[in-house]
């Protein structure tokens, strides 16, 4: 049995904790929040022991797996730390605050041997990796041109705002438009140049898009949570390629060509009601990548999927979109 030891139990600690309890094999031991309520709501039908820092938790907890759900501040202190007491390690997206911070986390992974994944969970999600597979096969001819979106309202969800406060979130382009570079990146590697806009009124108001220049197709990626709280959220892209286009957008996913407009549907597993309650599937990308994830560190493999490497690219290449030449 693998035994999990989760720091932060807000929205994503939560929602890593009910993947968790559906994962056989996987055994959530123990908890860490600085607000005992929301660690003993995560700890709720199992046997966890609830700790009241994270560092408590990586100092005294018998635990295989460590995952940092923390706001991403406070990221790199803890994965230090960890990656002490443990191979195997998780880290929530952003991987880290600054240039600095994760490049301090591949030297340690290196030094300690440590097995790193972090959260950039949409390399996991279903219809983002049927895109994948679509680019790879080249089944509809060379990508000519893409777009990926990601716009949300305003993220007041935040313990004290941290989200708020761009010198401890890296604001909305690293923390949420980050998902869709990575994806880029790993789909088409670093583009020739790219040139990136971004407003300047304030972090409520956080908006990005960069134009990126491949050899002989452009991509573009736009993200902001500066919208209403009345808007809903929404993660879209279209990739026109020679032969059709594939859109992921309204709730639905569909392949335009010459013959008309075609639903492409995803066969899932029915992987039933999970021991949390509610059907698995409804976890998504979240129960995706920390299976993977605990796939491998039951099986004691490398980490190849959302690595920390990955990450770090991911990390300066937003880091500069921003201005920021840490």
């Amino acid at each position: 049995m693998l035994k999990i030891g989760l720091i932060g139990c807000g929205f994503m600690g939560a929602m890593h904790a009910s993947c968790y309890k559906n994962i056989e094999g996987a055994e959530l031991v123990a908890v860490a929040d600085v607000r005992r309520e929301k660690a003993e709501e995560l700890a709720n039908g199992t046997n966890a022991v609830i700790y009241a820092t994270g560092k408590e938790l990586i100092e005294n907890a018998k635990v295989d797996i460590i995952d940092i759900c923390l706001p991403t501040y406070l990221h790199a202190e803890h994965a230090l730390l960890a990656m002490d007491k443990v191979k195997y390690l998780f880290i929530e997206k952003p991987v880290a605050l600054t240039v600095a911070e994760g490049d301090a986390l591949i030297e340690k992974a290196t030094k300690t041997g440590a097995e790193v994944q972090i959260g950039q969970v949409i390399r996991f999600w279903d219809e983002y990796v049927a895109l994948r597979d679509i680019v790879k096969s080249g089944k509809y001819g060379k990508v000519v041109n893409a777009n990926f979106r990601r716009i949300s309202p305003i993220p007041t969800w935040g313990f004290e705002d941290w989200l708020l406060d761009a010198t401890r979130s890296g604001g909305a382009a690293q923390d949420l438009h980050i998902h869709d570079v990575d994806y880029t990146l790993s789909l088409f590697g670093e583009p020739k140049e790219y040139f990136s806009v971004r407003n300047t009124l304030g972090e409520k108001n956080s908006y990005v898009n960069t134009l990126m220049q491949y050899d002989d197709f452009v991509v573009t990626v736009e993200g902001t949570w500066g919208l209403p709280e009345s808007h809903p959220f929404e993660a879209s892209f279209r990739v026109v390629f020679e032969n059709a286009t594939i859109e992921n957008a309204g709730g639905k996913f569909m392949r335009y060509d010459a013959d008309g407009a075609h639903e492409i549907v995803i066969e899932k597993a029915d992987l039933g009601v999970g021991a949390a309650g509610g059907n698995i599937s409804d976890l998504g990308g979240y129960y995706n990548e920390l299976s993977y994830f605990c796939a491998k560190a039951t099986a004691g493999e490398k980490i190849e999927q959302a690595t920390l490497k990955d990450a770090v690219v991911s990390l300066k290449f937003v880091r500069k979109e921003i201005g920021c030449n840490d």
